[in-house]
């Protein structure tokens, strides 16, 4: 075997660069978060060629004092830990005393910092190869410089992984954007091979603060998103979701901050995960910027070199806080929340008109071209045909509307033939005589869609997929009212498992046993199921409990039980919706509108597809082109 030998400071330091400096991005992540943490009020980031070339951050925070600075690229130095105490609860962004020390490994750096305003301060420079420090006088305002040239020129291994500078650049911007979302009362300027591409200011109001979202985030975003501020526990969760109707093929508009730190928790992931499950199309992600505090010392944001992961030392705690506070949010939202999201027009409408983005969808993909090339000459007819739907006293067994429409005469629902015009001042649902969020009921398009006359303009519904969320959610309240109860099985099941699985089961007897389960240890790893919960039966028992026991040990919290429940239930719902094609009376039509703003998630069906559309006013006229 080779012998043992003691790595000499430059090759430890350039090992020590492979965990921390991946790219130019991670080198703005760096210097930035160092920046922050010395208390900047402006950062000016300057790079060329994606940051290979050079990477600048200038800052005006309270600087370096020129004893210090020798030390500032030194390895394991560091002005932020000074004992255990501190480091078990960490409270700054950049602190593990490796950053700029791995950063002049492996490149050019040069760092400049006064810690007053005499315009006097010193600089360090550092080539990668010897790792030697030359300290000299320079002129320099308060605050702190670091350039940093030629990454990797001594390390080509590394440097031949790089992209091409647009791809890194992209990285760096995503980069910057995380941080700057995160400090509002700071100022940022971006600025690539000499084209600035952000102009931050310091948000010092809420309309700036919004204004810097829009920016980052996109207009479409903040339009289509709810504020939330949810404190519980010494636990606070505040910042923006996007609406279920608003979602995206991608995981690419998701921010989440720990104590202000931009973090990818597999915890928080699955919490977020599950408190939209019920109302997200099958594939798309939710968009947020969402942003948890609580104890620093309940939280080790030490257990990864690039600090993108933490440990929540009560992790089940704060995964249920997470999926209750953003479960009970989304379900909270009803259709006067839920203005569907603005997408451009079906390819059936007239290129002109496409471009003006004259129709509003409440989920793009989920939206059914085919509908809009119908739905002109399905007008005229539906005008028709309105008088005789309201003759027809159409009753189905069965139905689940218990809406307050206005009974069987058809006098009462004159105020869907007359638009209401709004009284200044008051909400739409309190203006006397005007109509509610989903309007009144004019009739049916070929048996599958609700047409509704609602102050903004035409409200389309699809019948079936409303009332499917409607029988969903009142089969989920039924079940919730009582208790799982457990059935006993003749012969018990005997599952082998591992010894930490068997331990786990044996320490969360009572969890178990509130999900209708009954398991008792028979063995080092063998675990007995007494009983099952009634409802799901026997048929998925081994697989359920395996799965839960996964849950537990991975994220401290399960939804197996609900979710495999919800499933049964999300077909029972199915089957006894009503169908399209069914012929319904306007009472029946409007009943079902009535029910959909009493329901929670009711903009979404259980498959998370959407349940109705908005056309407004402004909307009809650019279709037929009035006001030209």
């Amino acid at each position: 075997m080779s012998r043992i030998l003691q790595l000499d400071l430059r090759l430890a330091n350039q090992i020590a660069a492979g965990e921390v400096v991946e790219r130019p991005a991670s080198v703005v992540k760096e210097l930035v978060e160092n920046a922050l943490d010395a208390g900047s009020t402006r950062i000016d980031i300057d790079v060329e060629q994606g940051g290979v070339r050079l990477i600048r951050v200038r800052d005006n925070g309270e600087g370096i004092a020129p004893d210090d600075l020798p030390l500032a690229l030194a390895r394991h130095a560091t002005s932020k830990i000074h004992d255990l105490e501190d480091l078990e609860a960490v409270a700054t962004l950049g602190f593990r005393g490796e950053a700029l020390a791995s950063i002049a490994s492996v490149s050019r750096l040069v760092l400049t910092s006064s810690p007053d305003g005499s315009g006097v301060g010193l600089a360090v420079r550092s080539e990668g190869r010897d790792m030697e420090a030359v300290v000299e006088a320079a002129a320099h305002p308060q605050g702190t410089t670091v350039e940093v040239r030629d990454l990797f020129f001594n390390t080509p291994a590394r440097r031949k992984f790089l992209k091409s500078d647009q791809t890194e650049f992209s990285h760096l911007e995503e980069t910057v954007k995380r941080l700057a979302l995160a400090h509002p009362e700071v100022g940022f300027t971006l600025t690539h091979n000499g084209r600035q591409v952000h102009g931050l200011r310091a948000a010092q109001e809420e309309a700036e603060w919004r204004r810097r979202l829009t920016s980052l985030c996109g207009a479409s975003f903040m339009e289509h998103a709810v504020p939330l501020q949810i404190e519980s526990g010494g636990l606070q969760l505040r910042g923006w979701i996007g609406l279920p109707t608003f979602s995206r093929s991608q995981a690419d508009l998701q921010y989440f901050y720990v104590n202000g730190r931009m973090v990818r928790d597999r915890v928080v992931i699955h919490a977020v995960r599950q408190a939209y499950a019920d109302v997200l199309f099958h594939g798309r992600h939710p968009a947020y910027v969402l942003f948890f505090e609580l104890d620093p010392g309940a939280v080790d944001v030490n257990v990864h070199p690039t600090k993108h992961e933490v440990r929540f030392r009560e992790q089940r705690s704060v995964h249920d806080f997470l999926f209750r506070s953003l479960h009970r949010v989304i379900a909270e939202l009803k259709p006067k929340d839920q203005a569907p999201a603005a997408t451009s027009a079906p390819d059936s409408l007239a290129p002109g008109l496409r471009e003006q983005g004259a129709l509003s969808l409440p989920n793009a993909r989920a939206a059914d071209s085919g509908w809009a090339a119908a739905f002109a000459p399905g007008l005229a007819a539906a005008a028709d045909n309105t008088a005789a739907a309201a003759s027809r006293a159409v009753g189905f067994a069965g139905s689940a509307f218990t809406g307050t429409g206005a009974g069987n005469d058809p006098a009462a629902f004159a105020p869907a033939f007359e638009f209401q015009r709004p009284v200044p001042g008051l909400p739409v649902e309190e203006r006397p005589g005007a109509a509610p969020p989903l309007g009144f009921a004019l009739g049916q398009l070929h048996g599958i869609y609700i047409l509704a006359q609602s102050a903004e303009g035409l409200i389309v519904v699809d019948m079936h997929a409303a009332h499917e969320r409607i029988t969903y959610e009142r089969l989920k309240n039924s079940v919730d009212a009582g208790t799982l109860a457990a059935q006993p099985l003749l012969v018990p099941l005997s599952l082998a498992v591992s010894t930490r699985e068997a331990d786990l089961a044996e320490g969360e007897q009572e969890f178990f046993r509130g999900l209708g389960f009954e398991l008792e240890r028979m063995g080092p790893e063998t675990l007995l199921v007494r009983a099952v919960p009634v409802l799901l039966g026997q048929a998925r028992a081994e697989a359920l409990v395996r799965d839960v026991l996964a849950d537990l040990a991975v994220h401290g919290s399960t939804r197996r039980i609900e979710e495999t429940r919800n499933e049964l239930l999300a077909t029972m719902a199915c089957h006894g919706s009503v169908r399209a094609g069914r012929q319904l009376s306007l009472t029946e039509m409007n009943a079902l509108l009535r029910d959909m703003e009493a329901t929670e998630r009711s903009g979404q069906c259980n498959h998370g597809r959407p349940t109705w559309a908005r056309l407004t006013l402004k909307d009809l006229d650019r279709l037929f082109l009035r006001g030209r």
